[in-house]
């Protein structure tokens, strides 16, 4: 449907998947009115959405509101350099933050009642100053603590390759949304592979950025969780990196602001001869990877090493399973405290067990718990900087499960759902409790099931440049962006 507001018609028919950067420079040169990319989006949640049940919270009048006020802008605006760098471009918010006037249920029937916030955390701040409009709320799991949406606040997300499977999560709504076209781009949050999971399940680019770059208004899970987006290219993902990777003199901790773009950087040439590794067994024992995810390894190193790269044997130097599982989960236990309640015997079983967990112990061993951690990963990353410029995984050990998959045993144990979710978490994880930048990019189909299958990067703490050159040549080896999901 096109606008009253603004007749331009030059960028019709309108692509909803054209990705962000490329919308928003069709935007400053007024082929395309932010009004019109709003309706687009607006009209395509209202085809796809009761379907995908990507979106938690919609706030239509607010978002037209805001194009509205984006066209005008351009209209006045002498120079198009003057707009911010994604003026008018739509983005959803994931149902962990904070938004100023907007309800936060972090995907909890206990905290549905809530009032709207009463402001936006920075990272949403960032996004509005960098000129994005807020198109509503994504769906998340439970406090995050699920790699898929499936309760009681949300209902259930699904996948738009397959409506019967997981898109993955917990950032699961964006990874639905930008992988059916209803979002150009989408925030993620990452606490355990929050973003690399669903970029993984959906066809998409994910990276985590590295501990500390991209600050909240607090500091989650001891610095395991941090922001960023889901996107459907390399460009796209370093772009908004250049928006969140701001200095925040307020933060706990915050290092200065890049002094080169990501951008920039995605375009350097990569250097030769880097000394990349690979992972394909389960850091966590008893774990099978699925074939089609160990073959998406194969054909990254494959490309890699005829771009003049080494493959390395080098094995990185992990703890025992029972210490890696121990170190996360004592600091996992505590990632729904200082979320307030309305009513905390709706809390789901799952998060009930945590929370009793972390109460059982006190401050004292939980400090130690801590800095148990900190020791386990400064030897990983020891051994990956002595080891590695890149290390390859999959990104999950598994296809996009079945929706309810998870609730084997869950009857029984109501800590099932953690366990039956170790295949889609156990590569990802490993990489928040080290803090260093991880990407997954989709670099392989499975022929039998059609299903997208990511690969993650991941690169030596601040190495983010490297991520993005290096997921940039395997971008335009293996082309990704043109593929579509059935629900689109």
């Amino acid at each position: 449907m096109r606008s009253p507001i603004d007749p331009l018609d030059t960028f019709d028919p309108f692509d909803p998947f054209t990705s962000a950067v490329e919308l928003a420079a069709a935007i400053r040169r007024k082929e395309v009115s932010p009004v019109e990319v709003a309706d687009c989006c607006l009209e395509r949640m209202d085809q796809l959405d009761p379907r995908l049940n990507a979106f938690c919270h919609r706030a239509d009048d607010d978002v037209r509101k805001a194009a509205s006020a984006a066209a005008d802008a351009v209209a006045r605006t002498p120079s198009a350099d003057d707009l911010p760098p994604f003026h008018g471009v739509p983005l959803p918010i994931k149902d962990l933050l904070d938004v100023a006037g907007w309800p936060t249920t972090h995907g909890s029937a206990a905290a549905a009642r809530q009032a709207p916030a009463a402001a936006s955390d920075p990272v949403v701040q960032r996004f509005v100053d960098a000129g994005f409009i807020l198109l509503g709320k994504t769906t998340t799991s439970e406090f995050g603590a699920l790699p898929f949406t499936e309760n009681e606040a949300l209902g259930i997300s699904r996948n738009p390759w397959d409506p019967d499977r997981t898109p993955g999560g917990s950032s699961s709504g964006a990874g639905a949304a930008v992988a059916a076209g209803m979002a150009p781009i989408a925030h993620a949050e990452d606490g355990g592979g929050s973003i690399r999971i669903p970029a993984s399940c959906n066809g998409l680019v994910g990276l985590k950025p590295t501990r500390g770059l991209v600050t909240n208004a607090t500091v989650s899970v001891e610095g395991l969780g941090t922001s960023g987006v889901l996107t459907r290219t390399v460009a796209d993902t370093a772009a908004a990196l250049d928006v969140l990777a701001r200095h925040d003199p307020a933060a706990w901790w915050s290092p200065p602001t890049p002094h080169r773009s990501f951008a920039t950087a995605m375009q350097t040439d990569m250097p030769t001869g880097l000394r990349i590794g690979a992972l394909t067994d389960s850091p966590v024992d008893g774990i099978h990877v699925h074939p089609a995810c160990t073959e998406a390894v194969t054909i990254t190193l494959r490309t890699l090493e005829s771009a003049g790269h080494d493959i390395v044997d080098t094995r990185l130097p992990l703890p025992p399973t029972d210490e890696l599982v121990a170190a996360f989960t004592t600091i996992w236990n505590v990632g729904g405290s200082g979320i307030a309640l309305a009513d905390p015997d709706r809390v789901e079983p799952h998060n009930r067990a945590l929370r009793d967990a972390a109460r059982s112990i006190d401050s004292w061993s939980y400090a130690e718990g801590v800095r148990k951690t900190q020791q386990l990963s400064r030897r990983i990353v020891e051994g990956f900087v002595a080891g590695f410029d890149l290390l390859v995984t999959p990104t999950m050990a598994c296809l996009p499960p079945l929706v309810g998959a998870w609730r084997a045993g869950a009857d029984e144990d109501p800590l099932m759902p953690l366990l039956n979710s170790y295949p889609m978490g156990v590569f990802t994880s490993v990489f928040n409790v080290t803090g260093q930048p991880a990407i997954s990019i989709p670099i392989h189909h499975d022929d039998a099931t059609g299903l997208p299958v990511g690969v993650q990067i991941v690169a030596a703490p601040w190495r983010e440049d490297l991520l993005l050159q290096v997921s940039r040549t395997l971008e335009l080896a293996h082309p990704w962006a043109d593929r579509r999901p059935p629900v689109s």
